[in-house]
């Protein structure tokens, strides 16, 4: 009996291994996933203990690649909702009230969309996350939107980059890439 229970707990035992052996570790993404805070560098900061100022905001985001690609009107498209980034949709949590536009908006985590035109982006916070891509845009989940103009960079960026920037009454999402730029204000 005793011979029988050994034989058991090793067969059992070699097809674990050979189950554990057969899964594969994912490619890196060919977009890979970014993070920045507002205040700027504030993991760093924090374990420096050189904070001036309390955590308000973080954004999380698929940093896509120009390649050679014309961006805007082809690649994302003109007129259509965009997950300002690549992969899953951009999500922006803030860690108080803030206000975009007129709109005062909650503590708490959404996902970011634009909709851009030649001459100025649709810029549309909404409470669905956890979401890849713009397939699933609900219009109705959508707690702010505000209009911004692009500017021109001075210079082609390749990889979309997300960073904030103090403002006088807040602070600012900045979005760079190809040869657009977006400012997007947040006011305290």
């Amino acid at each position: 009996m005793k011979r029988r229970s050994s034989y058991l707990i090793m067969i059992m035992f070699m097809g674990f291994v050979t189950q554990a052996q057969t899964v594969q570790i994912p490619p890196v993404d060919k977009s890979p996933m970014d993070m920045s805070y507002y205040p700027s560098g504030y993991p760093i900061l924090k374990i420096q203990d050189k904070l001036t100022e309390p955590l308000v905001a973080r954004i999380i985001y698929s940093r896509p690649q120009k390649n050679g690609r014309n961006i805007f009107g082809e690649l994302v498209e003109y007129g259509k909702v965009w997950r300002l980034g690549a992969n899953e949709a951009s999500e922006i949590e803030f860690y108080r009230d803030v206000r975009m536009g007129g709109t005062k908006v909650k503590k708490g985590r959404y996902t970011l969309y634009a909709i851009p035109l030649q001459d100025q982006w649709t810029i549309i916070l909404n409470k669905e996350t956890d979401t890849w891509g713009s397939f699933k845009y609900d219009v109705k989940k959508d707690v702010a939107r505000i209009t911004v103009k692009p500017e021109t960079n001075t210079e082609p960026v390749e990889n979309l980059s997300m960073y904030f920037d103090k403002d006088s009454k807040g602070f600012r999402l900045q979005v760079s890439w190809d040869n657009l730029k977006c400012s997007i204000p947040f006011y305290l």
